[in-house]
């Protein structure tokens, strides 16, 4: 936000740190900020305090790079989960729209991001090479490379599939169903586990 002389620089700070949140335009950033300068300083701290202690108490599983408060993450640890497909996902969220379909209850692999070299990302800077040792130490039957349907998703699952194919592993892509160039966060339980349930082959 512009310095101005109608506006206090505290303001002035916190629209533009706001506004680098991803969906948060300026004029949201500034009307997020004009509520948290109307509301009450027990509000506001408790906003701040949430944000603390997210940074402060939760982390990367070390097995599945899923978020969690303890390590390995209480999914991992879970004995009823299906030990022989592993799910991988971009985003931890996308994860989370899976478990709300129920029809899934095998373990997941978080990648924090696509192969994208327009934007300079590259499998390097995925949890690909991890995935990679994951497969090797735990030997799978069958990974799932649920990667969103658009062109950065579908080439990081091809990239992921032509290292794991070699090893013997089943590589499966969720089935059509799923909207060409959506996120899975976005899409409704329903069509998350038909396109599951009729995963194909890779």
């Amino acid at each position: 936000m512009r310095p101005s002389k109608l506006t206090a620089e505290p303001v002035s700070r916190l629209v533009d740190e706001l506004g680098r949140l991803p969906g948060i335009g300026p004029k949201s950033a500034s009307r997020l900020t004009y509520y948290l300068l109307r509301a009450s300083r027990e509000q506001a701290l408790a906003l701040a305090e949430a944000i603390l202690e997210l940074k402060e108490r939760v982390f990367l599983c070390s097995t599945c790079f899923n978020i969690t408060e303890t390590d390995p993450c209480a999914l991992c640890l879970d004995p009823t989960r299906d030990r022989s497909i592993i799910c991988v996902v971009e985003e931890p969220l996308d994860a989370l729209a899976l478990e709300r379909t129920g029809e899934y209850r095998g373990l997941y692999h978080v990648l924090h991001g696509a192969i994208s070299p327009v934007d300079g990302i590259g499998p390097d800077k995925l949890r690909i090479r991890e995935l990679l040792e994951r497969v090797e130490r735990e030997r799978p039957q069958e990974v799932i490379l649920a990667t969103n349907p658009n062109i950065e998703g579908d080439a990081t699952a091809m990239y992921i599939a032509r290292q794991l194919i070699p090893r013997g592993i089943t590589t499966s892509r969720p089935a059509s169903g799923l909207p060409v160039g959506g996120d899975l966060e976005y899409a409704d339980e329903i069509t998350l586990g038909r396109a599951l349930v009729g995963r194909r082959a890779l």
